[in-house]
């Protein structure tokens, strides 16, 4: 029934379930699985669209069941498990690596997929963005969300667009405690970029207006914290309203227009830049430079227009190779810090520890050694 308005949510749910060859894109065979367990249940839904990022896989979904409804994420559940399948069928790499559970457990949230979700009032010309990510953490979107609530030498809507110069609240949350923040601007600004500083621990969850009306929503499930090693990296979505009170939709996307280091890359291991990329990209063989896309969607009655390829313009390809430019400069770095995370965030955080243990044991006091021959030679010239 076409009505004014209506009461809408809209359901981003990712997960990594294979890869042809290894972390590079999910099969044919795996997304039409995928599509078709999501047609078979489209009664619950208003819409939906798939695509991929990488070797991740997003359902975007709108319905009026609310977020965190169970029946909605049974059907992504449902459908990774289907697209599993195949990827054993077909001996894709990783097959059903983010589904950490057995079974099913009324929702997806720590149990491998990652989901963004927000739940609002419909507008009459309803606008959102998806931003999903590949090879990097949650974390890699505190940057760029920063720059669009935050710093107005990145969003002149922050000045002139009187919602926005009210300032947002910002829901900050520390992974590895399981705990989240409630944080204000102007007041709080200090504070949340202090937190920033560190997007391994403290990542921005979801964001509203002061008088409560949802803006953005992120995945935050750092994986390893839930399975207790490496599993992949989290590789995080999110979920943007953009124009009227909002920022305009070329203000989220220019958040991107430099590509930043993350934590990401080949087996998680190195600080490279996060580059956007065309829509149902692969992810690169050259070092799994970390990438991101842009899924640009209007909505009326939760029916969906688009998405318009957001990263696609010619503008774009010179952020590209900007990016390309970084990673290779911090490749050529190697192995060496900054290069590679820090140990604590290392994602083979055990192979390194068995490197080290090895060192420990061949290590010896000062005294009878070279070394400390010198040592004990060594005139203080104090």
């Amino acid at each position: 029934m076409e009505t004014e308005f209506m009461r809408i949510t809209v359901s981003v749910i990712k997960a990594d379930v294979g890869g042809v060859g290894g972390h590079t894109k999910p099969s044919d065979g795996l997304i039409n699985a995928i599509r078709d367990t999501v047609k078979n249940s489209a009664d619950l839904l208003i819409d939906h669209y798939i695509g991929y990022c990488g070797d991740d896989t997003h359902i975007v979904m709108t319905h009026t069941h609310g977020v965190d409804d169970q029946s909605i994420h049974k059907l992504a559940w449902d459908a990774f498990i289907a697209g599993t399948k195949v990827a054993k069928e077909e001996g894709l790499y990783g097959a059903g690596q983010d589904l950490l559970k057995d079974s099913f457990s009324g929702n997806v949230k720590g149990m491998g997929p990652g989901v963004a979700e927000l739940e609002f009032e419909e507008r009459p010309n309803e606008a959102f963005t998806v931003f999903a990510a590949d090879k990097t953490e949650p974390g890699a979107f505190n940057y760029p969300i920063y720059r669009m609530f935050v710093d107005a030498l990145s969003n002149t809507g922050l000045i002139v667009n009187q919602s926005l110069a009210a300032g947002v609240r910002i829901n900050i949350m520390d992974v590895e405690k399981a705990k989240i923040a409630e944080l204000s601007l102007w007041e709080d600004k200090p504070t949340i970029e202090a937190a920033l500083m560190y997007p391994g621990r403290y990542v921005v969850d979801s964001v509203y207006t002061k008088d409560g009306e949802p803006i953005l929503d992120a995945s935050t499930d750092r994986l390893h914290n839930i399975a207790g090693t490496y599993v992949g990296k989290d590789d995080p979505i999110c979920l943007v309203r953009t124009q009227k009170d909002f920022p305009a939709t070329e203000e989220v996307g220019s958040a991107f227009n430099n590509p930043h280091y993350v934590a990401g890359n080949t087996r998680g291991s190195h600080n490279m830049p996060l580059m956007p990329v065309k829509l149902n990209s692969a992810a690169t063989i050259n070092f799994c430079i970390p990438i991101v896309e842009a899924l640009v969607f209007s909505m009326h009655n939760g029916l969906l227009t688009g998405p318009f390829d957001g990263f696609s313009t010619p503008d774009w390809d010179y952020i590209r190779e900007n990016a390309t430019k970084k990673a290779m400069a911090m490749r050529s770095q190697g192995f060496i810090h900054p290069a590679t995370l820090v140990p604590s965030e290392l994602e083979y955080a055990q192979g390194y520890k068995a490197r080290m243990d090895i060192l420990e044991s061949k290590m010896k006091t000062m005294e009878g050694t070279v070394a400390g021959k010198k040592r004990e030679n060594y005139e203080d010239p104090d």
